[in-house]
């Protein structure tokens, strides 16, 4: 589950009740049991799911599938009534919804009301934006519809560091959507949605972490939180994103000067036993790091979520990574547990 600081888990705790409280004991029961017995045991059903509104995206990141075009699946727009189908199926035990997978979900014109929609079933949401999208008129909106909380992308203090690594967006435009959303904040007397910066830390903005805590002091928003980045060619890092520092690095450097990831590879994955992801046109995959959709775990076109969640793929699945997740290929770059949160 997502990083919480202190208020915005009062908010969370506040979407649960008797029947979410018992699924989230029958899935960290049955998870501690799965390690136990090394072999998969799986109770209840997910208490947190990430739905994609769309692929797109207006920018052009490096290391980002959306940014770079790289998908080999389509590009195109989450539906409303795919999605209200599908939380009016899972709504009674899931507590958490991220409205992001890939692209940017504010090109999604339908995006604030399925949000609406989600907070109205007492569902605690949240969405990561790139903030080009949040003109005063959407920022209003967008605390209007109850989310929860909302992750502003920022990665540089001055435009051209912030757009070294968000090729093609403007500086400007960050700040002024997030001082709309502070604004209509308060206008609208809402304690909601929690705002932070995500300053993702790479090798061109690292000597800005002091700066972007003080502009997000200016700004008004709750928090920052510095975000480690990936890398997939992490051996020879071509876009030479990997930081100096490595407390907010991924990866670091064998006694040989050869560069590996951190984190072991154990042979478990809380993940995958409470969440999982959803595309835009439904296909169920394991977690974020399946950016393509390469693991197909089932589609919700042709099954309904609880049966895709005890098909025998995902049973298949859940074997493999207990007995050797090394040989998955969207483990070997997991960062699970090595992002670095900061006030």
């Amino acid at each position: 589950m997502p990083y919480f600081n202190l208020n915005d888990s009062v908010n969370l705790l506040g979407k649960l009740t008797l029947r979410r409280s018992w699924n989230a004991a029958k899935v960290y029961g049955s998870y501690q049991l799965s390690k136990l017995l090394k072999k998969p045991v799986q109770w209840g059903y997910p208490l947190s799911i990430s739905f994609e509104p769309t692929t797109s995206c207006n920018l052009r990141c490096p290391e980002c599938p959306s940014g770079m075009r790289a998908f080999t699946r389509p590009t195109g727009m989450l539906q409303t009534d795919f999605f209200k189908e599908t939380i009016d199926q899972i709504h009674k035990e899931l507590m958490y919804l991220i409205f992001y997978f890939q692209g940017e979900p504010f090109l999604n014109r339908e995006f604030l009301d399925m949000v609406k929609y989600a907070h109205d079933k007492g569902i605690y949401t949240a969405t990561s934006t790139n903030a080009h999208y949040l003109t005063d008129e959407n920022a209003r909106k967008t605390v209007e519809s109850g989310l929860d909380r909302l992750i502003i992308s920022i990665d540089g203090t001055t435009q051209d560091v912030y757009q070294q690594y968000r090729i093609g967006g403007k500086l400007d435009k960050v700040i002024a959507g997030a001082r709309n959303i502070v604004k209509w904040k308060k206008k609208l007397n809402s304690k909601t949605p929690f705002v932070f910066f995500q300053f993702l830390v790479v090798k061109p903005n690292e000597h800005q972490i002091a700066d972007i805590k003080k502009l997000a002091k200016e700004v008004g928003v709750d928090q920052v939180r510095f975000k480690t980045a990936q890398v997939y060619d992490y051996e020879n890092d071509p876009h030479q994103l990997i930081p100096e520092n490595e407390k907010y690095s991924r990866y670091k450097k064998s006694r040989e000067g050869k560069t590996t990831i951190k984190s072991g590879l154990n042979n478990h994955c809380w993940k995958l036993w409470q969440g999982n992801v959803i595309t835009w046109d439904g296909l169920v995959v394991p977690c974020c790091f399946d950016k393509d959709a390469m693991h197909r775990l089932g589609n919700l076109k042709n099954q309904s979520f609880k049966e895709v969640w005890n098909n025998d793929n995902y049973k298949q699945f859940r074997r493999e990574l207990m007995t050797s997740r090394k040989n998955i290929d969207i483990c070997a770059n997991c960062s699970e547990g090595l992002k670095v949160w900061e006030e």
